[in-house]
């Protein structure tokens, strides 16, 4: 793609970031469901408004690659509202600040992203027996996401975190949503940093996952960096409207584990056996639609 479209996606991105932290979100307030549904439709309609130009511009193939791009990055974002409820409800962060911390968790994890995809792409042009490792790596992963948790997510054991606060002195309380804070005289972090801090290395795990998912459906950086940007940016809405409800989808993650295997399974046959983008949107659609149909029909019964 020439830089002029890079360049334009960039300043809609920046645009729209800009508009939603300065104009919309002045201060820090609680997000309702209902503010949070209608931003999760904004986004999805930008969303298939790009898509639209891709396919028109790109051709039927690059249209059907971006969509289904986005739909594995929005699937298996989902883990991430389930990592986000946790370091919330452990660290006790306020409400009315977790828009703030997913904000620029988001905005750092868009420029983790796009190195790791332009590194990603150039690598398996020189190397293309990588593509096997890629694929080694999603299905160990799909296997591991399907077994029973052995242990929980516990923030603390960070090890991002564990050196920042080695190095540098926390306060002990929030301060109105800001990330540093003088205390007699003295630049001290708030636990909001520390929490963005553990946000920001989260999504660094997740997208060691995500990333090689979609390249194995295009090798087009341009397109795996957009569809992976506006399936990450809808996030933080998705997070706020399904925040109360995530209790809901207990076969969603099996869902998302055969997705990852059947992806990496793609990579490792695609020589003999290449499978079309319109077979794996249609495995891809069918797993997580399953899943999903299966929580709500079985739902988890609760303890008295």
């Amino acid at each position: 793609m020439p830089l002029w479209a890079w360049g334009a996606f960039v300043a809609f991105i920046a645009a729209m970031l800009a508009l939603d932290l300065g104009v919309f979100r002045k201060k820090s307030r609680d997000v309702g469901i209902k503010e949070a549904a209608i931003w999760c439709a904004v986004w999805f309609a930008l969303a298939m408004g790009f898509n639209g130009l891709v396919l028109r511009h790109l051709g039927p193939e690059a249209g059907l690659q971006w969509f289904t791009g986005y739909l594995i990055e929005i699937c298996l974002s989902v883990d991430n509202v389930f990592v986000f409820i946790v370091i919330f409800t452990y660290f006790k962060v306020p409400t009315r600040h977790q828009h703030r911390v997913l904000f620029w968790g988001i905005l750092g994890a868009a420029i983790m992203r796009l190195v790791f995809i332009l590194a990603g792409v150039s690598l398996l042009e020189r190397f293309h027996w990588l593509m096997y490792g890629f694929g080694v790596f999603l299905v160990v992963t799909g296997v591991k996401m399907a077994l029973p948790k052995q242990e929980e997510l516990d923030p603390e054991k960070n090890l991002a975190v564990r050196a920042f606060r080695r190095f540098f002195p926390v306060t002990p309380a929030y301060e109105e949503g800001k990330f540093f804070a003088v205390h007699h005289g003295r630049k001290m972090a708030t636990p909001l940093l520390i929490v963005l801090l553990v946000i920001e290395t989260t999504d660094l795990m997740f997208a060691l996952d995500s990333i090689p998912a979609v390249l194995a459906i295009t090798s087009s950086a341009f397109i795996v960096f957009t569809s992976n940007i506006f399936a990450i940016l809808g996030l933080r809405s998705l997070y706020f409207a399904l925040h109360g409800v995530m209790g809901l989808f207990r076969y969603l993650g099996f869902g998302l584990a055969f997705v990852l295997v059947f992806i990496g399974v793609k990579m490792l046959i695609d020589e003999i056996f290449p499978i079309g983008i319109g077979v794996s949107l249609a495995v891809i659609g069918t797993a997580l639609t399953a899943a999903i149909v299966a929580s709500v029909l079985h739902p988890e019964k609760k303890a008295p």
